[in-house]
């Protein structure tokens, strides 16, 4: 795995799993404590991720939250988008250009709210303080 970037866009690579998790960790806490505004996570050259890695990221998702940012994942393949949606975590995770969830491409069905807000970026989850518990 490599991570490549500054504290507003990082470029994730390989495989983020068991194995990378500890390093990956550190490097995204540290991007998200150094900056402001949106952090995104550009997976483009990712080619895995397992279940450790996926914490890993909803881990960073949870800090930037704290931290008034918000964690933007770009360019998600399209084996990793299908996890994101069987977990069900395309509804947490804020994904640029959205989740194709029926294979017909970005999600067509999505709603916005009074405030503007995309649906599918609406927590079906428990909040606590705003914001939804993991």
């Amino acid at each position: 795995m490599h991570i490549r970037g500054d504290h507003a866009v990082l470029a994730v690579g390989g495989r983020l799993d068991v194995r990378s998790a500890a390093d990956a960790r550190t490097v995204l806490h540290t991007a998200v404590d150094a900056g402001q505004g949106d952090l995104v996570l550009d997976l483009s050259e990712l080619d895995s991720w397992d279940a450790t890695g996926l914490g890993v990221i909803m881990g960073a998702h949870r800090r930037a939250g704290r931290r008034d940012r918000t964690l933007v994942l770009r360019a998600v393949p399209p084996q990793m988008q299908r996890l994101l949606v069987a977990t069900r975590l395309h509804r947490i995770l804020c994904v640029e250009g959205g989740i194709s969830v029926d294979g017909g491409g970005p999600e067509d069905h999505a709603r916005e709210d009074g405030n503007g807000l995309r649906a599918d970026h609406v927590s079906p989850l428990p909040l606590v303080d705003g914001r939804a518990t993991v």
